[in-house]
């Protein structure tokens, strides 16, 4: 997949967040990233969750997700399973940004699948 195409992908995923989540992300820049990542993630979060924000940290860089597109391209096998990965991706590391730890995203996670009976079984 050409990388405009897998950009495009990725900020469809954004926009098909929950209104109330893509007007509470502040301070975030979500980036693609076409080389393969140091370790085997799919995504990757940088930065102070919202709910570890204080007031000193009024002024500071953005924080910075990461999507690795030939390690999704790797896991799905055709380009509908490539989009639904990449929203879970960014599902995942958006959750991330709001001070959810692993555990906690997981759980969230299984709470969305059960709710979309269009959700393959697909593994981050």
């Amino acid at each position: 997949m050409e990388l405009n195409e897998f950009e495009k992908l990725v900020a469809q995923a954004v926009e098909s967040l929950p209104e109330n989540i893509k007007g509470a992300m502040r301070n975030v820049a979500i980036v693609v990233e076409d080389g393969l990542a140091k370790r085997n993630l799919l995504g990757l979060y940088e930065g102070i969750p919202e709910n570890q924000w204080g007031k000193s940290d009024a002024i500071r860089l953005p924080d910075k997700i990461t999507i690795f597109k030939s390690l999704i391209e790797e896991e799905a096998r055709t380009p509908e399973e490539i989009k639904e990965l990449v929203r879970v991706v960014v599902w995942h590391e958006i959750a991330h940004h709001f001070g959810f730890d692993e555990t906690e995203t997981r759980r969230l996670e299984a709470k969305w699948r059960k709710k979309r009976r269009d959700y393959k079984d697909l593994v981050i």
